[in-house]
């Protein structure tokens, strides 16, 4: 019960942190991707792994336009879990994403890294944030 609480609170924030990009789209995107990865890392391999995953997220919102977010979260309780909520102009800019020089160095660099990964599309169907933040 307490992950699924703990799951549930994640995404909610995920959501509430990504207002600020769905507001800059139009209310009609509805060819935007939006997608959830539930990673399991290697404990002994924490730090290394936070350094790959924020170069890959660095570079993917500064090379490519249809990258429009990335937040990555890990579970207080198990560090080792990490959730991240990307969302992607369309699903023809994640098609290219996994293509990419970086996205295909950071596969290489984290596959001893990883235990376990779960994609899961998903729908945003709502998302509000304070003014000004």
């Amino acid at each position: 019960m307490i992950k699924k609480f703990s799951f549930g609170t994640i995404i909610a924030g995920l959501l509430i942190l990504s207002a600020s990009y769905m507001q800059a789209l139009p209310s009609n995107s509805t060819n935007r991707m939006e997608r959830i990865a539930k990673i399991k890392i290697d404990p002994k391999q924490l730090e290394a792994y936070h350094k790959a995953l924020k170069e890959q997220m660095r570079a993917a919102i500064e090379k490519e336009p249809g990258v429009l977010s990335y937040y990555a979260v890990a579970d207080k309780k198990d560090p080792a879990s990490i959730t991240i909520f990307e969302i992607y102009a369309n699903e023809a800019a994640y098609k290219s994403h996994i293509t990419t020089p970086h996205f295909l160095a950071y596969k290489e660099t984290v596959k001893n890294m990883v235990l376990s990964l779960e994609l899961q599309d998903v729908a945003v169907i709502a998302s509000a944030k304070k003014p000004g933040i």
